[in-house]
């Protein structure tokens, strides 16, 4: 199996940085609590001067979203999304303490990261351009297909698990209780974002060996080495 972008995708974001880790020996067993607190309190502090849609790291994605001829404020990249709820509610909901912990350093660090149950996704998983037939699964259970042209992440059986590329993940490869296997990839684009993804993959590498005692395999990719494989 493998994870890769689409050459399109390098053509059009020469700026565009991603992290992925390989994560084996995950359970829904793990005490997240003070690790989220201390990386929500960054994030607090980050609020407290300016809002989300000020930072760097989102003015980078909201450009893409433009790029892409998506409103930036109809859609948002994930990380947006939790820092505006974050902002307005001072929590995020508890849903499994993998998705806990990288929904805590999604808004630490302001980069969208995605979460896929390797064990859901068929042959490869790239970043591309839809053709149009692929079909995607809502977290209500409905099926859609993704327009022609749209970023959606595909695997080899035509699935999208997630759709406007860091918009929205699909709830068929969605980390549930029994996931045991991850695909952690995050993505970045804004002018320091070699550092920041550099630190970020760090991060997460270092809850996981806190957390589950894992070593993942990780890299950062690049359009000279855009492929990751597991």
């Amino acid at each position: 199996m493998y994870f890769q972008h689409s050459n399109d995708i390098w053509k059009d974001y020469p700026g565009l940085v991603p992290g992925v880790l390989l994560a084996q020996g995950i359970t829904a067993q793990a005490f997240t609590a003070p690790r989220i607190a201390r990386l929500q309190s960054v994030t607090k502090v980050r609020l407290a001067t300016a809002c989300e849609g000020e930072l760097p790291e989102i003015q980078a994605w909201r450009r893409a979203f433009s790029s892409m001829g998506l409103k930036p404020t109809q859609y948002r990249c994930a990380s947006e999304a939790l820092l505006r709820r974050f902002r307005k509610e001072g929590a995020l909901p508890q849903l499994h303490p993998l998705i806990d912990i990288c929904n805590a350093l999604s808004l630490a660090f302001a980069i969208p990261i995605a979460v896929f149950d390797i064990v859901r996704i068929s042959g490869f998983l790239e970043v591309g351009h839809a053709a149009g037939t692929e079909t995607y699964m809502t977290f209500g259970g409905e099926t859609q297909k993704p327009e022609v042209g749209e970023v959606i992440f595909a695997d080899g059986d035509g699935r999208a698990h997630a759709r406007r590329w860091t918009n929205r993940q699909s709830a068929h490869s969605a980390v549930r209780a029994e996931t045991c296997a991850v695909l952690i990839v995050a993505e970045a684009l804004h002018v320091s974002a070699p550092q920041d993804m550099d630190k970020l993959v760090g991060a997460i590498a270092q809850e996981l060996r806190l957390l589950w005692s894992i070593t993942p395999k990780s890299a950062i990719l690049s359009r000279s080495s855009p492929r990751f494989e597991f």
